[in-house]
Parts: C-alpha cells; structure tokens; sequence
C-alpha cells in the first residue's frame, strides 16, 4: 500500500469565508468510498457542515466512481457522519450557535486513515472578496518583481 497522501482540497473556501478553528474529524464511509478518495476522486465544491441529533454530517461532499469501482448516483453525495472528540464538538457548537458556518477544508488519506479538516468561519461579504484578489494581484506582482530582480 502506498505511504504518499492525497488530498482533495476546498479551493473557495478561504475565499468565500474567514476561517478561525480548524478541526481534524474522521469520516464514515463505505469499502467504495474509501476506494475512491485513495485515488483522489473527490470534490469539496459546495461541501458543508451541519449538526443534527448532536452529531456532524458532511453534506453534498461528491465522491465520484471512476476506473471500475462504481458508485451509485443517489450514493455520490449522500450525508456522512463525521467524528470528533467531545470537547472539540463542544467549541464547534459554541461557534455555531454564534451563527458561523462550518466548512469542510480537504480531505487527508494517509496511510490506512481518511480524516477530514474543517473550519469554522464566517461567511465574506461582497466587497470582501474584491479586498482578497486584491490582496492576492499585489502579492503575485511584488514575488514577480522579486524574481526578476534575483534573476538579473
């Protein structure tokens, strides 16, 4: 079995929310599931959170069925139950009671174990997003202009 780690990553995350507390949750899923996020075959677009029954479900999390290891279409985005410790649940309620939004970050396969890493985050306003590609141009010119004047 391979030792290498793979992971499928939430790449609008940190763009549409501000991020606080991260946690490191397991996941529950089937010999298929498992299969599949090995290979990498998952996506996080669209993914979130949610409490119920004091419990935490992953929703809308797509793991597709490629290369012969076939998932049924109503099973690709069906809720998962996620698994924490009690007191880590304790400050993800306290934040979610304050309103914040959890978000699922990227999902970690390393050796035998799928952990998922979640945030807690409030969501950004409009012209908060204007400010982060702001933000992001000025730091691609000025690594840009450093790397030409290190290459003179």
């Amino acid at each position: 079995m391979s030792q290498h780690t793979k992971k499928i990553t939430n790449r609008r995350a940190s763009f549409d929310y501000f991020l606080e507390d991260e946690f490191l949750a397991g996941i529950i899923l089937n010999g298929r599931e498992v299969k599949n996020l090995r290979l990498g075959h998952g996506d996080l677009t669209g993914a979130y959170v949610t409490i119920k029954n004091q419990e935490l479900w992953l929703i809308n999390c797509m793991i597709s069925g490629i290369n012969g290891i076939p998932i049924n279409e109503d099973e690709k985005t069906q809720p998962r139950k996620l698994l924490v410790k009690k007191n880590e649940f304790k400050k993800i309620l306290q934040h979610k009671e304050q309103g914040k939004t959890i978000i699922p970050l990227e999902i970690l396969t390393k050796y035998r174990y799928i952990k998922i890493k979640i945030a807690v985050g409030k969501g950004k306003k409009h012209y908060d997003k204007r400010q982060s590609l702001k933000q992001k141009e000025q730091k691609r010119i000025i690594n840009q202009n450093l790397k030409q004047k290190f290459k003179n």
